[in-house]
């Protein structure tokens, strides 16, 4: 079970890196409307400050699209 009070301090986390950076949520709303489907490739890249980046992708599977369904539904949307 969630703790409660875990929940509020999360939501505080969030609410003050949407603040931070807006346009990151922004992208993901945009993202989640345009209809990930099975197959499609989702890739993340790192750069650190010193220049060293970090990379990895990954190909979309049924099981990934019942999960983002469940993080949406958790989400609220």
């Amino acid at each position: 079970m969630i703790n409660p009070a875990s929940l509020f301090q999360m939501k505080a986390l969030w609410d003050r890196f949407v603040a931070n950076h807006p346009k990151f949520p922004k992208f993901l709303q945009a993202a989640s409307a345009s209809s990930i489907d099975e197959g499609t490739i989702i890739e993340v890249k790192i750069t650190k400050a010193n220049g060293d980046t970090i990379a990895s992708n990954l190909k979309v599977t049924a099981d990934d699209l019942q999960l983002f369904q469940e993080i949406r539904n958790i989400a609220g949307q």
